[in-house]
């Protein structure tokens, strides 16, 4: 897997981020922990793993993942949480996945044969399948799980598609714009533990907003 960057947006994961890191030690790939410069407890909790980190130049979880596509160098990219919540070993599976279908992304997903959540609530399983529905209809995007952001893809498309969104609603932004673009996006099951330390960075009804917005303006935008 040395095509491979992991990008690990964190905030705040001191407790949880030493736990992934241990878990995903013996990829072969390159780790990049991106995360704010005053951020000294998560950059302490891992000052003696053998991880990059990158400094955000603004706030947020969509810049800290275009931040990181823009350092990738490798011919794929994987989008991997700090929180625990993603199995390392899906992420073998989804690159040959998308290999042997040719596509541009793979979308991890909670909603399908042979996949799960331990981390949804009535909300947010509501949330999902209302915005999941939306991209389908208006973007045809054709996925199953439009925000559950364990992504992995060719590096060199994802930065041909000048994603701009800092916050959440860069979840939205990445398959339209791929869509948009003529790209091959496809789902792939995958089962999302509980977090292992510390908490939810998301908050359901405000960043639900945020991306409800978002995709109207995707959808109205010439």
């Amino acid at each position: 897997m040395k095509n491979l960057t992991l990008l690990i947006p964190a905030k705040n994961e001191s407790e949880s981020l030493p736990m992934v890191l241990d878990e995903i030690r013996e990829l072969n790939c390159e780790k990049k922990i991106i995360l704010s410069s005053d951020d000294f407890e998560t950059i302490n909790a891992i000052r003696n793993y053998d991880v990059e980190i990158i400094y955000q130049k603004n706030l947020g979880y969509g810049d800290a993942l275009i931040n990181g596509i823009n350092e990738t160098q490798t011919e794929y990219f994987c989008i991997f949480n700090a929180d625990g919540s993603f199995m390392p070993t899906e992420i073998y599976n989804m690159i040959n996945y998308l290999e042997k279908t040719g596509s541009d992304f793979i979308f991890g997903s909670r909603y399908q044969d042979n996949s799960g959540s331990e981390d949804d609530t009535i909300i947010t399983l509501i949330g999902n399948k209302i915005f999941t529905l939306i991209g389908n209809i208006f973007f045809n995007l054709q996925i199953t799980d439009i925000l559950y952001t364990f992504v992995v893809g060719k590096t060199v498309n994802a930065k041909k598609l000048n994603l701009k969104k800092k916050d959440f609603a860069f979840c939205v932004e990445l398959p339209i714009k791929a869509k948009k673009n003529n790209m091959t996006i496809k789902s792939f099951s995958c089962y999302e533990r509980k977090r292992f330390a510390g908490t939810k960075k998301v908050n359901a009804l405000r960043d639900g907003f945020i991306i409800l917005i978002q995709m109207l303006k995707f959808l109205f935008k010439k």
